[in-house]
């Protein structure tokens, strides 16, 4: 009989896992195209308009209160069955051949998780306790060249600092792992897997882990090194 927890049986919890991952994914795909505005080079102009917009559309901060909702799930829900997992197999085998059956990074999804969750704590104490006015002030920063809240200048400050700039790509290359079994698990898990399309989803997969990671962690990059002014 299949284990019961706080969302229903092993099966449940494979289905939230993969149903609160891909609503991750999607929350990836707009943060990352949002944080690209600072690829216009324009003094973060473009960049702050669409951040003042995020930050201040209705529809927009309440699916930030889903977004949280959402990651909380994920990350329980991981643990879940991360620690339903090794209950399940307490002792490894003495001659267990891992890399038969699976890739490194798929059996090392909650250590990944955990990495990215504190990585998430960082980037939310960073950014997001002070645009939405929680702890410190925006006021340091003044405002860009069209009189919008600077954002745009924070993240000059914040990714100013070396050892900044390489917690978040290793943060970004955790991600990368993480995405790399992720993806594709997402829709296994959700019965969405087909020999005719299952080639196209891994494709698809790997395409996104590297470019949404990559696309991430050259912004601290660029703006450390200067490039993006």
């Amino acid at each position: 009989m299949a284990r019961q927890g706080l969302f229903g049986s092993s099966l449940a919890k494979k289905y939230w896992m993969a149903l609160t991952g891909l609503f991750l994914i999607t929350f990836l795909v707009v943060h990352a195209g949002i944080n690209a505005m600072i690829f216009f080079n324009d003094g973060g102009v473009t960049f702050n308009t669409w951040a003042h917009f995020m930050g201040t559309n209705l529809i927009i901060r309440t699916m930030e209160l889903v977004l949280f909702a959402g990651l909380i799930l994920h990350v329980v829900d991981g643990l879940m069955l991360w620690k339903q997992n090794r209950a399940a197999r307490p002792q490894d085998y003495v001659f267990a051949k891992h890399n038969a059956n699976s890739k490194w990074y798929s059996r090392s999804m909650g250590i990944l998780g955990t990495l990215i969750l504190l990585f998430l704590i960082v980037h939310l104490w960073h950014f997001w306790v002070k645009t939405r006015h929680i702890a410190g002030s925006m006021e340091l920063y003044g405002v860009d060249a069209a009189g919008q809240e600077n954002l745009f200048a924070l993240m000059s400050d914040v990714f100013a600092n070396p050892l900044v700039v390489v917690v978040y790509v290793l943060g970004c290359f955790s991600l990368f792992w993480h995405l790399m079994h992720g993806f594709k698990s997402a829709f296994q898990s959700l019965g969405l897997n087909h020999p005719r399309y299952n080639g196209a989803i891994a494709a698809l997969g790997t395409a996104f882990s590297i470019v949404v990671p990559v696309l991430f962690a050259s912004m601290p990059v660029s703006m450390y090194l200067g490039w993006i002014k």
